[in-house]
């Protein structure tokens, strides 16, 4: 059966994207920051409100502040973001607020994982900044971050350069999709 014709190199990207659970130490360079984060701009949301908003962490201080308030809502000492240099964090309204805040703040974690993938750098979601940021301390954090009031932690991504090479592709299962006529 022919295929349709789409970007091969689009699709092996796609193919090829892996979590990356090991970074080297060095920081990424702010150009290929700023396309990732351009990347997450371009995440579809819906009726095109754009609410998420995207915050950049860099600075070991509050990485180290990150880390701490993170591994401690894992109940765990290791660092839940991998060692990773750069720190990307979602946020968006409040599902009272918006009830689509959940899937479009994923949409911009997966098309800034897409596009690090995509230009040499490692990705890996990371959860739990729901809790963190739902604190006090947290909350703190958002104001520092200079957010408006009123929005929760979505995600976040570790970023930066794969310590290792990436693992292989699982299997896709079985009957994965559907298609009805």
């Amino acid at each position: 059966m022919d295929k349709v014709n789409m970007d091969k190199d689009y699709l092996q990207m796609l193919r090829t994207r892996r979590s990356v659970r090991a970074y080297r130490p060095e920081q990424i360079r702010e150009e290929e920051l700023l396309a990732v984060l351009e990347a997450g701009t371009y995440a579809p949301t819906a009726m095109g409100r754009q609410d998420p908003w995207i915050v950049a962490v860099q600075n070991p201080e509050v990485i180290a502040t990150l880390v701490r308030m993170n591994a401690a809502v894992m109940g765990v000492e290791s660092n839940p973001y991998y060692g990773a240099p750069t720190i990307v964090l979602v946020f968006a309204s409040r599902i009272e607020d918006w009830s689509n805040a959940v899937a479009d703040g994923s949409l911009v974690l997966g098309n800034m994982m897409n596009a690090a993938h995509a230009i040499g750098l490692a990705s890996c979601w990371i959860n739990r900044e729901r809790e963190m940021f739902d604190t006090d301390e947290g909350r703190r954090l958002m104001q520092q971050f200079g957010l408006p009031e009123g929005l929760m932690g979505i995600g976040s991504i570790a970023l930066g350069y794969a310590a290792q090479p990436l693992p292989q592709a699982k299997p896709r299962k079985k009957n994965y999709y559907r298609i009805i006529k």
